[in-house]
């Protein structure tokens, strides 16, 4: 076979993973990330074994949490990768939006997750198990503390903006207005209960609150039932906590513009349309391309003689305190002239009674064959050899200037002759008199027309 020697071996899936991961490793920041990924699996597997042990699906719902942390650092990790990464021809755009698409598919499992303990506990309330307390307090405890710990120790970008960024969850407006309620009452508590509190933070303390309540209904009274209950609570929480987060995110996948910088892009557009020499901004297009960041393309039409790079430098300068990735196209204004004619216009050409006006028919489809092969031939190919020179679908009018000279020696009196005359010579009737025959000035056209005496073809 043929050798070649400068072709790039093509790496497998896995290899690509690998190559990525070790860019990744390389830096000492990700240390700390991929330290806290190695606790959370051991965590995680602690947590799912004493929830077989209890038999406490409540507590199955706040390990879940526990998952999502690993999502969480996952998707820090991707940011620390796309800070690594720089644009290329595929990606020209650079790869943020692949720390959007792991914060969309992080808080997408979370909902799912939330979906499936909801049909967990739909179904316990069929016939309810018993719920052992052993393991359950400790286990609640481990998870809130590795939670929060989680949380507060690793700062992550693309949630801390999204968190900040997304409309609040229906928890965050009650405990909203709790805390609204307990600062009039204790006024020093204020810097404490801020106005918008961290929204994991806040479903952290909410499950872990709702299995203490758990464990000391059941310690009491034995009402198993609460564990079911306290199981779509904080699955319902979760729910609430994550949705918002996924629409803001599946937005940003979507190429919306952000309805906070509509109005600022708007006036925008009105101070770049009065710039000495713009005509008009037309076809513009803005989008969030990653958490933070505005693309957009804006075309604008210029005067001929203004200079294009200097209305290229205004038009910049004012999109890009808005717009960091930014596509101007400025294109002069053009003035179509219509040809009426492709040859020297006479003097009289506005005496129209001296000329005879022939337009061209309209051509039907079958005209754009070919009129040997019948297929569709290219505009731009030359016509074959053996081809007619049959006008074409742009020919020009042809004009006949009205000359003293008796048309091929046929007797008529030259003149536009009356309907009626024409009609009496048999002119314009099939099959009767002698009809005229005209040249239309092309040189290769046949110019053999009319017919004889008898009304039969001439040959």
């Amino acid at each position: 076979g043929t050798i070649h020697l400068f072709r790039k071996s093509q790496r497998s899936l896995v290899g690509k993973l690998t190559h990525e991961f070790r860019l990744v490793a390389a830096d000492r920041r990700s240390w700390k990330i991929l330290l806290f990924g190695a606790i959370n699996l051991i965590c995680i597997g602690f947590l799912l074994m004493w929830c077989s042990s209890t038999n406490s699906i409540a507590l199955t719902a706040y390990t879940y949490l526990t998952i999502f942390d690993l999502f969480s650092l996952v998707t820090c990790l991707i940011s620390y990768w796309v800070m690594m990464k720089k644009p290329s021809p595929v990606y020209s755009f650079g790869f943020e939006r692949f720390e959007v698409l792991a914060v969309f598919a992080s808080t997408v499992l979370a909902q799912l997750g939330a979906l499936f303990i909801l049909k967990e506990s739909v179904e316990r309330f069929l016939e309810q198990p018993e719920i052992h307390t052993g393991r359950l307090l400790v286990g609640t405890f481990v998870a809130l503390f590795f939670n929060l710990f989680t949380m507060l120790s690793i700062k992550n970008k693309p949630f801390a903006y999204v968190s900040e960024a997304a409309s609040t969850s229906w928890l965050q407006e009650h405990v909203a207005d709790l805390s609204r309620s307990i600062c009039g009452i204790i006024p020093g508590l204020s810097s404490i209960f801020l106005p918008r509190m961290n929204p994991f933070v806040l479903i952290d303390i909410a499950g872990a609150l709702a299995l203490c309540i758990t464990y000391m209904l059941i310690e009491i009274n034995n009402y198993f039932a609460v564990d079911t209950a306290s199981a779509i609570a904080i699955a319902l929480m979760t729910f609430g906590t994550m949705y918002p987060m996924s629409v803001y995110s599946g937005k940003v996948l979507l190429q919306t513009t952000p309805p906070h910088v509509i109005g600022q892009l708007i006036k925008l557009l009105r101070e770049v349309s009065t710039l000495d020499g713009v005509l008009e901004v037309r076809n513009e297009h803005f989008w969030t391309l990653g958490f933070g960041t505005l693309a957009g393309s804006v075309h604008v039409r210029i005067r001929r003689d203004a200079n294009e790079q200097m209305v290229l430098a205004h038009v910049t300068n004012r999109l890009y305190t808005l717009v960091s990735t930014l596509t101007v196209q400025i294109f002069k204004d053009d003035w179509i002239r219509p040809t009426l004619s492709s040859v020297p216009i006479a003097n009289n050409i506005l005496n129209l009674s001296d000329h005879h006006i022939i337009p061209m028919p309209p051509l039907k489809a079958a005209d754009n064959l070919n009129p040997v092969t019948s297929t569709p031939a290219k505009p731009s190919s030359p016509p074959p050899e053996f081809s007619f020179n049959t006008p074409g679908k742009n020919v020009s009018p042809v004009i006949l200037l009205n000359t003293q000279t008796k048309p091929y020696g046929l007797g008529f009196n030259h003149g536009s002759a009356p309907y009626s005359s024409v009609l009496s010579q048999g002119l314009g009737i099939p099959g009767m008199g002698a009809a005229q025959g005209f040249r239309t000035g092309f040189a290769n056209v046949p110019s053999r027309y009319g017919t004889n005496a008898r009304g039969q073809p001439r040959p």
